[in-house]
């Protein structure tokens, strides 16, 4: 099958699912065409089985913000027509399922017909999607998509609530390639470089986004050190970075916090961290947790959104109320104090992660395919 995916390139959440369901898709003998404004982050090869298409947005005085959704469905239109293209998957409604159906109404002129798959992620439903001002666009990108998939249930009763859906939603979580992490080897000095021996490694990587709620990070790892000696990893940009290094700061912690900035190490860092952090406002589904949990590393986590359906309470780690920084910090130190119960909890956080293996998900996508084709 020839697919054209359409992405955010960057290295959020979204952006690594599409990309590497498109990389899963390829080695399954698919053709797999990338259409965005940049090469995605994990696109590292490029192959007779994938290819990329840059989306070029011309400056023009006239345009106070520049046009990007007019050129990305005409990119679309050409892809389409030129490489034979048989589907097309857009990740995030806005603007990328707006886009592609202006491009399915453009092709409809000429006499061809490709069927649409939107893959909702969160942001674009929970967020930017609900104000006001996009609600309408958003709506009609969805009842008008062939097939909608959320990567939660939790996403997916979101945009039943919030919005006047028409078209049956499809639950397909998000996924992560097992074996590619069970390969990977990394010795033990190479963790010096993070901690002493003595020490325990506590993780969080994020965008630095308010929803993430960074300062809480930072608080329930000062509980933590307070019991347990400990250094923790502060991966990733964004605008709560410069609050969070105050806080930081103010606690008196800056010889037991790094802020590492964004990253290609990650799973390095996450190989030898013993605990992962994720107290976020919400998540539609826990990407970054997901990503511990393969490396066998427990999460605390808040009990919102989608992370209950990844997160499994008193298993995998632990579930606590969104600002319960007493409750996070009390079920993190019951973890690590105990070598014992860590290693059990290490085992079990791989153990789930295992349902979510990209072997077990991208056939649930070609089967939605294979219907998208037969319904156009």
């Amino acid at each position: 099958m020839k697919i054209a995916i359409v992405c955010y390139p960057t290295f959020g959440g979204s952006g690594v699912v599409a990309t590497e369901l498109g990389l899963s898709l390829s080695r399954r003998g698919h053709e797999v065409h990338f259409v965005t404004y940049k090469q995605p982050v994990r696109l590292e090869t490029i192959s007779s089985h994938i290819r990329f298409h840059e989306v070029n947005v011309p400056e023009y005085p006239l345009f106070h913000y520049q046009p990007y959704e007019l050129a990305l469905s005409s990119k679309l239109v050409n892809v389409i027509k030129n490489y034979g293209i048989e589907l097309l998957h857009v990740h995030y409604a806005i603007p990328h399922a707006y886009a592609g159906y202006m491009a399915k109404k453009m092709l409809e002129e000429e006499g061809i017909s490709i069927p649409m798959v939107t893959t909702l992620h969160g942001t674009d439903i929970t967020l930017v999607g609900n104000h006001p001002f996009y609600k309408p666009a958003v709506t009609f990108s969805i009842n008008n998509s062939d097939i909608v998939t959320s990567v939660s249930e939790s996403l997916k009763e979101d945009t039943l609530k919030f919005f006047d859906i028409k078209k049956e939603i499809e639950v397909i979580p998000n996924f992560i390639d097992v074996s590619k992490f069970q390969k990977k080897i990394f010795t033990d000095c190479q963790r010096e470089l993070m901690a002493h021996e003595d020490e325990k490694i506590i993780t969080h990587i994020s965008n630095f986004r308010k929803v993430k709620r960074v300062d809480d990070v930072v608080r329930i790892f000062y509980e933590i050190q307070k019991k347990v000696k400990a250094r923790l990893m502060m991966v990733g940009e964004g605008p709560q970075r410069e609050t969070a290094e105050q806080l930081v700061r103010e606690l008196g912690i800056r010889d037991r916090v790094l802020f590492l900035g964004q990253s290609n190490e990650i799973d390095k860092i996450l190989c030898f961290s013993d605990l992962f952090l994720l107290p976020s406002e919400t998540e539609s589904f826990g990407l970054a947790a997901l990503e511990a949990m393969v490396h066998s590393v427990p999460v605390i986590s808040s009990n919102t959104g989608g992370l209950p359906e990844v997160n499994i309470d008193n298993y995998s780690g632990f579930l606590h109320d969104v600002g319960d920084v007493e409750g996070m910090a009390k079920s993190a130190v019951s973890i690590l104090q105990d070598p014992s119960i860590l290693l059990k909890f290490k085992k079990q956080a791989g153990e789930a992660a295992v349902k979510f293996d990209i072997n077990n998900i991208v056939p649930m996508y070609e089967e939605l395919y294979q219907k998208a084709l037969i319904k156009a």
